[in-house]
């Protein structure tokens, strides 16, 4: 019900009485009453006049599922949202929540993330506040050799709202991160729970660095921040909305599959693309040219016999960047 109700002062130019708010939710008045008190606690600033009723002044500065809805054009991504003040992994606790039934487009996001899961096994972490975990849970009808474009789809989602919402040129680095300039931004890392043919739920773990202006030693030469790239704090809430406007935007409106149109738009922000690339194959490390994309959102690298190798996973390195 909080969520309603900043929805209506939100979207509201004058002071809403506590009876149209009633009647507009089927709630008792003393049942808006308490949730007012409760959204104030919580750091929503909303104002109260005798025969008018409210007003909302100013919503929260740090992480808050209500503000979050508030800013939200979406029929799926985010009808359900969790902010946790502090979690191990953002993943695993939505996993649990997804096999005991959660919805599709239920999302979980920490304020602090203590053991973040990275690729291949790293440990992602953030302090509290300085950047976002998010993770999205999704119910695709698909099979799991299917559900290849979910990450790179996230990942055109990521760019397009990080470019709108901050004005920056990010640009994508297959096949998991976004990054600025040279500097990794956000890194994306899509689980999955299947039985046989059919894919149960998938979970798509997002990191973005938000207020970071510095990084541990060992990855300080390959790290940036909103912060760092804009010279601005931004607001957090109205950030995540734009970021699951854009998710919903590229995976639900797509149906969860890549087509013409999404690579296209996929290889014009991809970094590499047009780069010098090297993978891991067996033993061997090769390096070729990125050349394209394919439908199942798969690198192609041109290498230097002529022929094209197709990189479907793996540790990829780009000239230039890192």
């Amino acid at each position: 019900m909080q969520d309603k109700i900043v929805q209506l002062l939100y979207n509201a130019a004058d002071y809403v009485s506590g009876q149209q708010i009633s009647d507009s939710l089927g709630v008792s008045r003393q049942a808006v009453n308490k949730a007012v008190k409760s959204l104030r606690e919580k750091g929503f600033e909303i104002d109260s006049v005798t025969n008018k009723g409210y007003m909302l002044k100013s919503t929260p500065t740090y992480l808050c599922a209500e503000a979050i809805q508030c800013h939200l054009n979406t029929k799926i991504i985010g009808k359900s949202i969790t902010v946790l003040d502090t979690v191990g992994s953002t993943n695993d606790y939505l996993k649990e929540l997804g096999a005991k039934g959660a919805e599709a487009g239920t999302v979980v996001i920490a304020r602090e993330q203590t053991a973040g899961k990275g690729r291949l096994g790293r440990v992602w972490q953030t302090k509290k506040d300085d950047g976002i975990a998010l993770s999205l849970l999704l119910r695709p009808e698909l099979a799991p050799s299917e559900i290849s474009a979910i990450t790179p789809l996230s990942g055109l989602a990521l760019c397009r709202a990080i470019n709108d919402f901050c004005m920056l040129d990010s640009r994508i680095k297959w096949p998991n991160d976004v990054i600025v300039g040279k500097k990794k931004l956000v890194g994306i890392l899509t689980e999955m729970s299947a039985e046989f043919d059919k894919v149960e739920f998938t979970v798509t773990g997002i990191g973005i660095n938000v207020e970071h202006t510095v990084f541990p030693e060992e990855i300080a030469h390959k790290a940036t921040s909103i912060l760092l790239e804009t010279g601005r704090h931004i607001d957090q809430n109205k950030f995540v909305a734009t970021v699951l406007n854009y998710l919903e935007q590229e995976l639900v409106m797509n149906r969860y599959r890549l087509n013409g149109q999404t690579v296209n738009d996929y290889q014009t922000l991809c970094a590499s693309i047009g780069r010098q690339v090297t993978f891991t194959r067996g033993k061997r490390k090769i390096s070729g040219m990125g050349v394209s994309i394919n439908n199942n959102g798969e690198l192609e690298v041109m290498l230097s016999n002529g022929t094209v190798a197709t990189v479907n996973s793996g540790e990829v390195t780009v000239q230039g960047i890192y």
